[in-house]
């Protein structure tokens, strides 16, 4: 039987008295897109630097392209791809220079090497910058040649950290639409993020992890219909009535978490029981200055699972800002 690309088994890394990591079970199948999500500070890098064999841990069992993650290390390292948000990358270099360099320490001939440079740098759009050094790339060309340094080697697992933190909307579809290419040629992706839309477009599963812990895993379409009816989310129009309308709408569903001045629920019945809720809220005096309903998202079932949103959703933004979300 072929083993899985990537699986780990209880496992935990400390730090002095802080665990990072406690009790992570991952099983991630052959040609899968698997999304691994969670707020900054959750175990997400931790659990990535353990797998890549950057990190060793403190208890449990990793094995990564069939191999131990601690007793095979070198032969994990060659069969995966890493790209890590914070790689340090020489900015006096080239690119061409950084694939050639990543390509004697993959042991690639000079032949061979020159193939994959020219073959990548086209790949990820590159071909014009190849000779410009590093220094003058824009966030989104960097992040671009990270991922053709990741592939030098035609690895079978491919570890993406973060891929498009800080990229402008046009580069991060650049980012997306390579990934799913590269999947669709069999490379197995182990993608960690905290944006939910990239999770919801590219992952088949995901994982979302919180203190350390996995609190749900499965496939995003499942997850969220787990979480059962759609968020009805209100504004009150005075601010001194927000009890009142969080105890009207207790009649119609679960309190689901929302920022301050916010009443949302769990609407049980979904939009045909909206009406109702509008009428019992008038009924009791109460003036809606917004009222909004959303179908499951993956940060419904996040907050479903925590008690809290996660950083970098709109509902948790717009309270960071105090907006309407």
């Amino acid at each position: 039987m072929t083993p899985r690309p990537i699986e780990a088994e209880g496992l935990v890394r400390r730090f002095g008295p802080l665990t990072a990591v406690d009790g992570v079970d991952l099983a991630v199948e052959a040609g899968e897109i698997f999304g691994f999500l969670g707020p900054n500070g959750a175990g997400k890098s931790t659990t990535v630097r353990m797998l890549v064999t950057l990190l060793r841990p403190s208890d449990g069992v990793a094995r990564v392209a069939g191999h131990d993650v601690v007793r095979d290390a070198t032969r994990v390292r060659r069969a995966i791809g890493v790209a890590l948000q914070d790689a340090a990358i020489d900015p006096l270099m080239t690119a061409n220079e950084l694939l050639q360099l990543q390509s004697v320490l993959h042991g690639l001939s000079r032949r061979e090497s020159r193939r994959r440079a020219g073959e990548l740098l086209e790949r990820v759009g590159l071909t014009a910058a190849a000779d410009r050094r590093v220094g003058t790339y824009s966030g989104g060309m960097r992040r671009r040649l990270d991922l053709a340094l990741a592939l030098i080697h035609e690895p079978r697992v491919l570890f993406l950290d973060e891929p498009t933190t800080g990229l402008d909307p046009t580069s991060r579809m650049a980012v997306w639409e390579e990934v799913r290419a590269l999947n669709a040629e069999g490379t197995t992706v182990f993608l960690t993020t905290q944006y939910l839309e990239e999770a919801d477009e590219l992952a088949g599963r995901i994982a979302i992890i919180d203190r350390g812990r996995i609190v749900r895993q499965g496939r995003p379409e499942e997850l969220k219909a787990q979480v059962g009816s759609p968020t009805l989310r209100v504004d009150v129009a005075d601010r001194g009535r927000v009890e009142e309308a969080r105890r009207v709408l207790a009649r119609f569903g679960p309190e689901r978490p929302a920022r301050e001045g916010r009443v949302a629920i769990g609407l049980e019945g979904g939009a045909a029981r909206l009406a109702d809720v509008i009428r019992a809220l008038d009924e009791a005096g109460v003036a809606l200055a917004h009222v909004e309903l959303d179908s499951p998202s993956l940060d419904d079932v996040f907050a479903d699972a925590t008690g809290r949103r996660l950083e970098g959703s709109a509902q948790a933004t717009a309270a960071a800002r105090g907006t309407p979300a």
